[in-house]
């Protein structure tokens, strides 16, 4: 790596943003050099995303100053900034999947002769683009054909169509498997070295001390300081990202037993043979009171068509469920809610929360469903059980009138499952729950499930993150294919090798 440029390419010094009710930004600095990864850390609600959106025109300062290469900036858009060469690629990829590569890229960059476009070299351009990130794909190839990583490269593609001199990639590799996070480090390497700035945001502790040359730590919408990785260690880090004790990652990391799960009796749910063609292959799984089972395989596995059978969001076409030992047919899921099973989908943003209703009426909309639309829940009854979950999950605003689409991803989360909670379930399927939050909003939903288990609840937990299964899981289910090739109870000796082997092999060392 060449060493960055010591002037800033990117100086904001003093920024303040509030909303109604939340200061979300106090007096905060950061600056950005060239030819360096400089990640952005804090917890959910900490003022990342406000931060960037400030810089990028999305919002408004309330005070201070945005200085981009030498220039004073009040960016009026998204636009305006990327006039000024700052590009960001999100988390979930703003492309249109049923356009080609090359129309992706070169979004509104076409090359016209005539005044209209002349693909043939709109495409040569865009194959240039793309071969300057070691990507050699057809540009006439349709984007959907094409993995989530490859389109995380197809994105930064099209951020660097426009010269930019900062890049801003929030969140790029949850989706990501190791291998891919590991090509697309070389691509931000590269661009490093050609002296771009790249501001990094992610949740992976790991990422983030292999790529980044400096931290910036934010905590409730201050700055906490600016650090090399060198002279902050992890456990450092998360003490400053979360201000308070590490009671609840040090409670579940220390846990050297599990409470025992009494399978004497009948299981809560029976899936037998239970299958969809061109989703699951035909599966067992029991599932006891106080018991969490883990779903482990990789991404395209199984695990959420599995999760979505036990629940109903979608139909089986073979085998039997009993739920309390009584057959019962799980045809949508409103069948399933009348059975005490609730299924928190892993795209809270599409299937869970609806960010244009308040807190109070996400929370609200499950017990509504199991009432019938034609009978309301009672005001009284709604602010009680909503101020309860509040409180006991510690959103952040606790105010039940704020928008939900406001709120950080954690807290999001936090919405969607005291929603479920509000029913009383018995079974709770939860899907990827503390994919993309914080480490400290991650511990405290991990210790919400443990407890909630603690007290008679069957779980089935989903989790891209294999140590987040094992921590958790008194049993495993171990997926590969969309077949469920292995089942182990949890003990000192499954460890993640052990899991991954399982995955690899099929399940034949089983």
């Amino acid at each position: 790596m060449t060493e960055p440029n010591t002037t800033p390419i990117v100086e904001m010094t003093g920024i303040s943003i509030s909303f109604p009710g939340v200061k979300a930004l106090d007096g905060v600095d950061f600056r950005l050099l060239p030819g360096e990864v400089h990640a952005l850390m804090g917890e959910n609600g900490a003022g990342k995303s406000t931060l960037i959106k400030a810089l990028t025109g999305v919002y408004g300062i309330d005070s201070g100053r945005i200085v981009v290469g030498g220039v004073d900036q009040v960016f009026a858009g998204p636009a305006e900034a990327q006039a000024a060469g700052i590009s960001t690629v999100y988390q979930e990829v703003n492309l249109t999947d049923n356009l080609s590569v090359a129309e992706n890229v070169m979004l509104g960059h076409e090359i016209r002769r005539f005044g209209l476009i002349d693909w043939h070299a709109t495409r040569k351009a865009a194959r240039t683009y793309l071969k300057a990130l070691n990507l050699d794909i057809d540009p006439k190839s349709s984007l959907s054909s094409h993995s989530l990583a490859v389109q995380q490269l197809v994105a930064i593609s099209r951020a660097m169509v426009v010269d930019a001199r900062v890049l801003i990639l929030d969140e790029p590799t949850s989706s990501l498997d190791s291998d891919e996070v590991a090509r697309l480090f070389d691509v931000i390497r590269t661009l490093r070295d050609q002296g771009v700035a790249i501001l990094f945001v992610s949740h992976f502790l790991e990422q983030i001390y292999a790529i980044s040359d400096r931290i910036t730590v934010l905590r409730n919408g201050s700055l906490v300081g600016e650090y090399t990785p060198a002279e902050l260690p992890r456990v450092e880090l998360v003490g400053k990202m979360i201000g308070r004790a590490l009671e609840v990652l040090t409670e579940l990391e220390g846990r050297s037993e599990r409470a025992v799960v009494d399978r004497s009796g009948t299981p809560f749910m029976q899936a037998i043979g239970v299958g969809r063609r061109g989703s699951i292959e035909p599966f067992d799984l029991d599932i006891y009171p106080g018991e969490i089972v883990g779903l482990a395989g990789l991404l395209g596995s199984g695990r959420t068509e599995l999760a979505r059978l036990l629940y109903g969001a979608d139909h089986a076409d073979s085998g039997e469920t009993l739920v309390s030992g009584q057959a019962v047919k799980l045809r949508n899921p409103r069948s399933g809610l009348a059975k005490s099973i609730v299924f928190s989908s892993e795209s809270r943003k599409t299937e869970g929360i609806i960010g244009d209703l308040t807190v109070r009426e996400n929370i609200v909309l499950g017990l509504q469903a199991e009432r019938g639309w034609m009978r309301r829940v009672p005001r009284k009854k709604a602010d009680d059980v909503v101020a309860q979950y509040i409180e006991a999950l510690g959103v952040r605003p606790a105010n039940p009138d704020a928008i939900a689409g406001n709120l950080s991803g954690g807290n999001q989360q936090k919405v969607l499952l005291a929603r479920w909670l509000a029913t009383a379930p018995k079974l709770l399927i939860l899907d990827e729950p503390t994919r993309g939050i914080d480490v400290g909003a991650k511990a405290e939903i991990q210790k919400l499930v443990a407890d909630l288990a603690a007290q008679g609840m069957a779980v089935v937990f989903i989790s891209a993150e294999l140590e987040e299964v094992l921590r958790l899981s008194h049993r495993i289910a171990v997926l590969r294919d969309r077949h469920k090739v292995a089942e182990l109870v949890n003990s000192d000796d499954v460890t993640t090798d052990v899991v991954v082997d399982l995955i690899a092999s099929g399940g034949t060392s089983a």
